[in-house]
């Protein structure tokens, strides 16, 4: 395998790694009731502990990604988070398993900027969204993973020694990267250099100043409110409206998600192949967005659905919504240069997470007081509509930004 897409396969199985890990808690929620009584406002609060974190580090991921470079800084993050997961298994009350989650959504927080990173070192402007789109697959490998061997091992072993293997998962994993990864630096242009040294002297607040870093931004806050409320809340819908148990929802489950697995290599193939065929940069990731955003108000017709239909448009929305997720986290290595992709990468992130944070928040009221699943999931397939209207409308161009737009100040 050629080199750059063996350290794009390497990302790929962290981001697994990842989705795996926050899978365990929703997957195992009713295994850890037993021991640990949960109401819905709780388990809410367990999502949002998470996101919380998860935004916050997903800023300062970003930052320290920008200044540990690749290598090392996907180390300290990935180490940090392997043992939050293991956490999970010491908790005897609701206020360990809310610091876990907490710990958890700290060190996950700089995974996407890593990997924003690693595409924009080894990937070239017309593979990127193909690139980014594996990589975002690996979500799909571990939350389709997550139900069975989380059922399997619950059903055997109990769901203490889930997270113990979940944390050591991980540590395998830095053991790999630290022994394999290295920075490129083979194809570096003097109009590049001139670029990142331009925006290397950008200070923090000129680079969420800019408009387009502020739409990214609110389009993923958008997109997020739904995905995070889907990926949490799916295990739940189904044992408490649907009435499946652990066994159902291990037959289940991992439905959707193989689905969103395939949409994130669809999403990010589709935009490289209209690149291929002579589309401009911008209109190759704006048709493939708008494509996504129009597939999510399927999932307004869930309530009202067979059981087997609901499972097929979860699919749909659950495609559509990952294809979207790895081109919107393509946008950064096409506009921004290297220097400062980990920090516009980790401020979209944040975006997202502090949209899913909010909306849980929002959910689990709306469920605790009597609102229903139906209308929760109206709101749900409205979200990306909303921000794809925002990137058409303020976003500009979608083009690399020049050494004179960095150092003139003219920042759309």
């Amino acid at each position: 395998m050629e080199r750059r897409w063996y350290y794009v396969s390497l990302v790929a199985v962290a981001i697994a790694i990842s989705y795996f890990d926050r899978q365990t808690l929703p997957v195992a929620v009713t295994a850890i009731q037993k021991n640990i009584p949960l109401s819905n406002q709780q388990f809410s609060y367990l999502g949002t502990a998470f996101l919380l974190s998860y935004a916050v580090l997903y800023v300062v991921g970003g930052r320290l990604l920008d200044v540990l470079g690749t290598r090392r800084g996907f180390m300290v993050i990935m180490i940090g988070w392997s043992l939050a997961s293991a956490l999970h298994a010491a908790a005897t009350g609701f206020s360990v398993l809310l610091l876990a989650r907490l710990a958890l959504g700290a060190g996950e927080g700089g995974a996407f900027p890593a990997a924003a990173r690693v595409v924009a070192e080894w990937i070239p402007t017309h593979a990127r969204s193909t690139a980014m789109g594996l990589i975002n697959a690996g979500t799909a490998v571990g939350s389709l993973l997550a139900p069975p061997l989380i059922g399997l091992v619950l059903l055997h072993s109990g769901w203490r020694a889930m997270f113990v293997l979940s944390g050591a998962l991980g540590l395998v994993w830095v053991l790999w990267w630290s022994l394999s990864y290295r920075p490129n630096n083979d194809t570096v242009s003097v109009n590049t250099v001139d670029a990142r040294v331009a925006a290397r002297r950008m200070t923090f607040g000129e680079v969420v100043k800019m408009r387009n870093v502020q739409t990214f931004v609110f389009a993923k806050f958008m997109s997020d409110s739904a995905w995070y409320f889907l990926l949490f809340w799916l295990p739940k819908y189904l044992y408490d409206a649907r009435g499946f148990d652990i066994k159902h929802v291990s037959y289940y489950a991992w439905i959707p998600y193989a689905a969103s697995g395939i949409g994130s290599f669809m999403g990010g193939w589709f935009s490289s192949e209209l690149l291929r065929r002579g589309c401009s940069l911008d209109l190759s990731r704006k048709l493939a967005l708008g494509l996504c955003a129009a597939g999510m108000p399927v999932v307004m017709l869930v309530s009202v659905s067979p059981v087997r239909t609901a499972i097929v448009l979860f699919s749909i929305a659950f495609f559509c919504q990952q294809a979207w997720s790895g081109l919107i986290m393509t946008l950064p290595t096409d506009v921004f240069p290297l220097t400062i992709v980990g920090t516009v990468a980790g401020l979209i992130g944040f975006g997202g997470a502090i949209g899913g944070a909010i909306f849980s928040l929002v959910a689990g009221r709306m469920l605790q007081i009597g609102f229903t699943y139906a209308t929760i999931f109206i709101f749900v397939g409205t979200f990306h509509l909303i921000g794809f209207l925002a990137i058409l409308a303020f976003a500009g161009k979608i083009r690399p930004l020049r050494f004179t737009d960095l150092s003139t100040g003219e920042l759309v």
